[in-house]
């Protein structure tokens, strides 16, 4: 039995390892329960605080735009989204059904959203449609227990001007798609944000969207909201005040009618834009809630480009608006102004005919420039050179973004012999350069570059950034940021002799006023210094795009105007851009209207508005009295019987006759006292007077 007691005792070693195992167990359970409920307990408290607090955004009312006037462009207005909440401890796909058909929203596609929201956070809440009706509301609310997933939030939705107007300049805003979010310029955003995606709304969007607060909602165990515990209101976005004029712009859309291409009105002093029209446009309130796909395939898909800014994006050959810096280099160089050309139709370059519109004879520059004659500036170019054209065409803008504060600006085109041996690897040929003496050839602009070179032109050489938001209203620590951002020529000078400026300003008025081949003659404004070019831009060969206008309109050729006013040193210039519309001369009348509009408008700021010539001659009716000669008859109706004597009744007379007028300037003046005069000495002619003058 001792034998067995002894066997059955543990070694005292084991024992003591058993006993500090316990010991450490129990350290390790202790440490852990401080380290839940003393350390961590303010964590635990939070986490434990969220199940019961839900926070709903409250989203930014995103800035107004205005005109230079101040008129409301842009406004927003009270809308309600629902979102889906995922925090509910519970499986929504058997709720899909259901909230498909309450919502009126395609089955497949509300799935398809979830999907698309599946990497996001559980506590994000997922748009699923945007701008509910008032019945969908009441679906929302008669579902709460059944639904408690469905949330709705008040939004403020964005509100366009209608018909498209000035859709390109002020663009549009939409949510970001999923290559926005792998955009590093996004990387503070979250899906289901709405951004700007055009125009201001895109290039200023950190300023216009403001920042979103947030609301914390009290739910119980199922989620439904039981009441409201705090808010962060939002901080709205920046206000801001465009440089368009919205007459201006009304003048431009109306001018350019339906008719595809672009216009752009500038202000070439400090570089407002006060117009920009692209046409065809688009319906940007359609962006504001969210487009459908079918109506987005069709906008993509349309050949006329709705959704390319033209004013700024689309580059085509300049036509015969190019002469004008022809004209410049030339005259610069000292070729031009001793330079004389027989005109007989056209002309031999390189062993090859190149045409001209017309026989214009024998011609200078200062001909050259109003006729618009192909054969002086083939022979000008031929003269020059690639290289010397393009030193000039380069130092005016061409080639290179304006730097205007819209975005995907294109940059066009100057060709060199650098620019042919960089892009196709091969050496300029000479015969090259004639086309692009012309404007045709490689030569690719926009209107608004070619409309800042030629507004340059016409200022003396000094060429201005445009833009759309004047700087001074942005906040410093914006502005710089922003100016540094923007690509492009921005302000530059490049000066010019004084008989550059003179011959080629004087050259465009010449086009706008009557005279044999004069090419915008029809554009004529009678009392107002208006100086333009007109450009006939071919896209394929000549005889089908010019003499051939019944042909198809996509081979016609493209029709460009620049104009401005006055001459000299111009107030406003405006670039027309008419798409296959045929003679650049069509595209005159257009500018010329927008110009008309702009003076109009100024003459009545200033109360100086033209007032009607008087006419020379006034038709006169009048009415008299005269006492009856003695020996005359009475008049038939005065009988023996009245109790006025015949002798007494007055002779009513009456005349119609025409009466001059002089003018209002020449006019004598006849004092008081002498119309009194008149009266005393002849009562028939101060009657007379008196009917002449309430006529």
């Amino acid at each position: 039995m001792d034998r067995v007691d002894r066997d059955e005792k543990l070694p005292a070693l084991k024992l003591t390892v058993v006993q500090y195992g316990i010991l450490i167990m129990m350290f390790v359970l202790v440490a852990g329960l401080w380290r839940l409920q003393v350390l961590g307990g303010d964590n635990f408290r939070v986490l434990a605080e969220q199940n019961r607090i839900r926070k709903v955004p409250v989203l930014a009312a995103r800035g107004k735009l205005f005109d230079r006037e101040g008129r409301l462009l842009v406004d927003s207005y009270p809308s309600v989204s629902c979102f889906l909440l995922r925090e509910q401890n519970r499986s929504i796909d058997a709720d899909l059904p259901l909230i498909a058909k309450g919502l009126n929203l395609d089955l497949d596609q509300l799935r398809a959203t979830l999907r698309h929201f599946r990497a996001a956070p559980g506590y994000q809440p997922i748009p699923i449609k945007e701008d509910i009706s008032p019945d969908e509301q009441a679906f929302i609310a008669a579902h709460q227990n059944e639904l408690p997933e469905l949330e709705t939030i008040d939004v403020e939705r964005r509100l366009y001007p209608r018909d498209g107007f000035a859709s390109h300049l002020i663009g549009y805003v939409g949510e970001l798609s999923e290559d926005d979010l792998n955009n590093p310029k996004f990387a503070y955003y979250e899906p289901g944000d709405v951004v700007g995606k055009a125009g201001v709304e895109q290039t200023y969007d950190p300023l216009l969207r403001g920042e979103d607060g947030s609301m914390d909602v009290i739910v119980d165990s199922h989620g439904r909201e039981v009441g409201t515990r705090g808010i962060q209101l939002s901080t709205p976005g920046h206000d801001l005040k465009l440089t368009i004029d919205n007459d201006i712009q009304k003048a431009a859309e109306l001018a350019l009618g339906d008719a595809n291409g672009a216009v752009v009105a500038m202000d070439p002093r400090n570089g407002e834009i006060l117009a920009m029209v692209s046409h065809p446009s688009f319906d940007p309130n359609a962006f504001a809630v969210k487009i459908g796909r079918a109506d987005w395939n069709k906008l993509i898909t349309d050949p006329n480009h709705p959704l390319m800014n033209k004013a700024i994006q689309d580059q085509l050959a300049p036509g015969s608006t190019f002469k004008v810096i022809m004209s410049v280099a030339g005259l610069e160089e000292g070729v031009a102004q001793n330079l004389k050309v027989n005109c007989a139709g056209g002309g031999d370059f390189y062993g090859h005919f190149f045409h001209c519109d017309h026989h214009h004879g024998l011609l200078s520059i200062h001909e050259a420039i109003p006729e618009s004659c192909d054969t002086y500036f083939y022979t000008l170019a031929e003269k020059l050179g690639i290289d010397t054209i393009a030193k000039y065409a380069t130092g005016l803008g061409i080639g290179s973004k304006t730097g205007i504060d819209l975005p995907n600006e294109m940059a066009g085109v100057m060709p060199s012999t650098k620019w042919k041996m960089k892009t196709f690897h091969e050496k300029w040929y000479a015969g090259e350069v004639i086309s692009v003496g012309i404007g045709q050839g490689a030569v690719d602009v926009t209107p608004i570059q070619l409309l800042r070179a030629l507004s340059g032109i016409a200022s003396n050489g000094h060429l201005v950034r445009p833009h759309v938001v004047d700087p001074a209203q942005l906040p410093a620590e914006f502005k710089q940021a922003f100016l540094d951002s923007l690509s492009g020529a921005g302000d530059v000078r490049m000066p010019l002799n004084d008989d550059t400026w003179m011959t080629v300003t004087e050259g465009m008025a010449q086009a706008t006023t009557p005279g044999p081949y004069h090419t915008a003659e029809g554009a004529h404004l009678e009392g107002i210094d208006f100086a333009g070019k007109t450009g006939t831009a071919q896209v394929v060969n000549h005889s089908a795009g010019v003499m051939k206008l019944s042909a198809d309109i996509a081979q016609r050729p493209n029709s460009w105007f620049v104009g401005m006013v006055p001459r000299r040193n111009p107030d406003i210039v405006v670039a027309v851009l008419w798409e296959h519309g045929g003679w650049g001369s069509v595209s005159a009348p257009v500018a010329a209207r927008i110009i008309e509009a702009f003076v109009d408008k100024q003459r009545r700021l200033d109360n100086n508005l033209q007032e009607a010539q008087a006419p020379s001659k006034v038709e006169v009716g009048a009415v008299w009295s005269q006492q009856p000669e003695p020996g005359v008859p009475a008049p038939a109706r005065v009988t023996a019987a009245s109790s006025v004597a015949a002798s007494t009744v007055p002779k009513v007379q009456g005349g119609h006759f025409e009466l001059a007028l002089p003018s209002p300037a020449t006019a004598p003046r006849r004092p008081a006292a002498a119309a009194s005069q008149v009266a005393a000495t002849n009562p028939q002619a101060a009657t007379s007077q008196q009917a002449a003058v309430q006529r």
